[in-house]
C-alpha cells in the first residue's frame, strides 16, 4: 500500500475516532442526573438545623459533580420548604418531590416532624434519609418493615447522651441534676441515655425536673432545679426553652455548670443580658472556625454556618454516593438500605458512619464538646462514648 492511500485510509478514521469521543462526551453531559428531593424547614424551629445542611450538600453535591458525579450521573437537589413542619406541609411536600420523580428523598432534622415525609416517601420506595434526626426511630422501630428504607446521618440519642456522661464524669463532676423537656423522644432519650451512662460510671442523680417546649413551665422547672445543689445542670433542649432555660439559672445567681447535647447548639440563641457562661454542649463539628479538621473550618465558613449540623448535609450526600456505588450504580431503594445496614466505619467529613439492622441512626462517633463564656463559643475538646446504653 502506498504512502497516499495509507493517509487516506486514516483520515476518515481519525475522524470516526473523533465523533466517537464527542459522542461519548455528549452522552456523559447528557447522563440522567439522580435527584434528590429535599424537605426542609426553611422558617420554623428546626431551621437552625436544616437550612445549614442543607446548604452544606448543596456545596458537596457541586464537589462530587465537579469530579464527574456517581457512575457518571450528576446529583441533583430540589427542595420543597415545610414552613414549620405542619404535617399539611409536609405531606403536600412529600407529593410534590415525588411527583418529581426523585430517586432519594432527604427530610427534617425532628423523626415526629419529619413522619409525614418519611411514611410517604417510603410507601414509594425511595431511600428516605434525614441529615441529623438524632434517634433510633428513623427506622424499623418507628416505620415497621418499610421502615429498613428510612436513616439518619445524625447521632442516635443513646450514643450522645453517653458520650454527654463520659465528658461530665471526666470533667470531675459527680453529681448531676436532669431537666428533662418533654416534648421530642430525641429529648427525652437522650437525657435517659445520660443517666444510665453517668450512674453506671460512678456519679449520682441528685434531682430530676421536666418542662415541655411550648407550654409555658419552664421557669418553674428553672426555680426548682436552681435550689437544687449538683456539679452539674443536664438537660437536652431547643427553641424558646434554651435561652430561658440558661438564662433564668443565671439570673438567680447560679453558676453551676450547664450540659446539653447536639439541640443547644449555637450561639444565635445567647440573650445578651445575662449573657450565656458556663455553658457547655456536644455536636457534630465546631461551626467557629476552631475544629480540628481544616476543611470543616472552611466549609463552615463558606456556608456561615451557625451550628455544627452543617456537616450532616455533607455526610449524607457522602453516604448516598458510597452506597449507590456499592450497589453498582442503582438508586433503588431497597438496594441502597440493604446496602447502608452494612456500613461499618464509612468515612465522612463528619467522622466515620456505621449503622445495623438494629440502628439506623448513627453510632460511634467523635463528638466535638463546646464552651460558651460570655456568649463566646469555643471548642475544648473531643469526646467518644464508652458505651451504648439500652433504653
Amino acid at each position: 500500500m502506498t504512502r497516499r492511500k495509507l493517509a487516506a485510509l486514516l483520515v476518515p478514521l481519525a475522524a470516526l475516532a473523533a465523533l466517537a469521543v464527542l459522542a461519548a462526551g455528549s452522552a456523559s453531559a447528557a447522563a440522567k442526573p439522580i435527584v434528590i428531593g429535599w424537605a426542609f424547614d426553611g422558617s420554623g424551629n428546626m431551621k437552625p438545623f436544616d437550612t445549614p445542611a442543607l446548604a452544606a450538600a448543596q456545596v458537596r453535591v457541586k464537589q462530587w459533580n465537579a469530579k464527574g458525579g456517581v457512575k457518571g450521573r450528576p446529583l441533583q437537589i430540589v427542595t420543597c420548604d415545610t414552613q414549620g413542619n405542619t404535617p399539611k406541609n409536609a405531606k403536600s411536600c412529600a407529593a410534590k418531590l415525588l411527583g418529581q420523580n426523585v430517586d432519594i428523598v432527604f427530610t427534617t432534622c425532628d423523626v415526629e416532624a419529619a413522619a409525614p415525609v418519611v411514611q410517604d416517601s417510603i410507601n414509594a420506595g425511595k431511600l428516605t434519609i434525614a441529615p441529623c434526626i438524632g434517634t433510633d426511630l428513623m427506622g424499623p422501630k418507628r416505620f415497621g418493615e418499610k421502615g429498613r428504607l428510612a436513616f439518619s446521618f445524625g447521632n442516635v440519642a443513646q450514643d450522645e447522651g453517653a458520650a454527654m456522661a463520659d465528658f461530665a464524669y471526666n470533667k470531675g463532676w459527680r453529681t448531676a441534676a436532669i431537666a428533662t423537656n418533654t416534648l421530642l423522644i430525641y429529648f427525652k432519650n437522650v437525657n435517659q441515655a445520660f443517666e444510665q451512662r453517668f450512674t453506671q460510671l460512678g456519679g449520682k442523680v441528685v434531682g430530676k425536673e421536666s418542662y415541655a417546649s411550648f407550654a409555658n413551665n419552664v421557669g418553674a422547672a428553672v426555680g426548682r432545679i436552681a435550689n437544687t445543689k449538683a456539679d452539674v445542670y443536664v438537660t437536652t433542649t431547643a427553641f424558646a426553652e434554651l435561652p430561658a432555660f440558661v438564662s433564668g439559672i443565671r439570673s438567680l445567681n447560679n453558676n453551676t455548670p450547664i450540659l446539653n447535647s447536639w439541640a443547644g447548639d449555637g450561639t444565635y440563641w445567647n440573650t445578651k443580658e445575662p449573657p450565656v457562661t458556663n455553658y457547655y454542649f456536644v455536636t457534630f463539628a465546631s461551626a467557629f472556625g476552631d475544629d480540628p479538621l481544616p476543611a470543616i473550618n472552611t466549609l463552615a465558613k463558606q456556608i456561615k454556618a451557625g451550628t455544627g449540623g452543617f456537616v450532616q448535609g455533607t455526610a449524607a450526600i457522602d453516604g448516598i454516593v458510597t452506597a449507590i456505588n456499592r450497589s453498582g450504580g442503582s438508586t433503588d431503594g431497597a438496594k441502597l438500605a440493604a446496602t447502608m445496614e452494612k456500613f461499618k466505619n464509612v468515612p465522612t467529613l463528619s467522622g466515620l458512619v456505621s449503622f445495623s439492622p438494629e440502628f439506623h441512626t448513627v453510632f460511634g462517633r467523635q463528638y466535638r464538646v463546646m464552651r460558651i463564656e460570655n456568649n463566646v463559643a469555643k471548642r475544648i475538646g473531643l469526646i467518644k462514648a464508652g458505651a451504648l446504653p439500652k433504653i
